[in-house]
């Protein structure tokens, strides 16, 4: 899970959001440059007062999220694998594992950007309808 210094982009759909109203956004804003709106396959679950993603193999998933450009990946991600409780020191399973994706532009652009992914079961009760954890 080490920082690919060729991938400077981070893909967030839940806490790390503009509108959450998060410290953990205002965090990222500053250490980050917004790329813009985008989604990804896969589906989403609320797990608590935060949400999850899981990758799914049908196109009809999408989970709504923002693209960020981060200033210095590879310390950026380290803090973000800390905040996600994932990487060296934490137990395994981890909630979260980091992994690149490809995601998709408002634009229609796709790219692959780094995606904090759940790794616990879900609930099927608990999914979002239409992937957008702040709608």
């Amino acid at each position: 899970m080490s920082a690919n210094p060729a991938n400077d982009r981070l893909f967030v759909y839940g806490t790390l959001r503009r509108g959450s109203g998060s410290a953990a956004h205002e965090w990222l804003a500053r250490r980050a440059e917004l790329v813009g709106q985008a989604w990804c396959q896969g589906r989403l679950y609320r797990i608590a007062h935060y949400p999850g993603l899981v990758a799914s193999e049908d196109p009809g998933d999408r989970v709504v999220g923002e693209v960020y450009r981060l200033h210095d990946p590879e310390t950026v991600l380290i803090d973000l694998d800390r905040y996600e409780e994932c990487g060296p020191g934490f137990p395994e399973p981890a909630e979260y594992v980091r992994d690149e994706m490809a995601v998709t532009l408002a634009t229609g652009k796709r790219l692959t950007a780094w995606v904090y992914l759940y790794n616990q079961p879900v609930c099927e009760g608990a999914r979002i309808p239409g992937g957008d954890f702040l709608a």
